[in-house]
């Protein structure tokens, strides 16, 4: 189960923790696109523990369209490098 926490002031940052699967993403989408408008939009991992393979493809597609990733797991990264290709 994904958990989320948003905290706001110069820019909007949503602290994710726990495992992130496929039925997580629409709903994190949403969240992200509600905030995109205030300014930079940070996905904070740290506290993330499982991703699922179509969480990373989410995760590359926010950070190619200037979602900050921060805190990222070096598992995650590398899988991130990965599907780049």
């Amino acid at each position: 189960m994904l958990g989320i926490r948003r905290s706001a002031n110069d820019r909007v940052v949503f602290a994710l923790s726990g495992r992130m699967a496929q039925d997580d993403i629409a709903e994190l989408q949403a969240l992200i696109a509600g905030d995109a408008s205030r300014g930079q939009v940070v996905l904070d991992l740290k506290d993330l523990t499982l991703v699922c393979g179509d969480a990373i493809n989410f995760l590359v597609r926010c950070e190619s369209d200037g979602v900050t990733l921060e805190n990222c797991p070096a598992y995650v990264r590398e899988w991130m490098t990965r599907q780049r290709g």
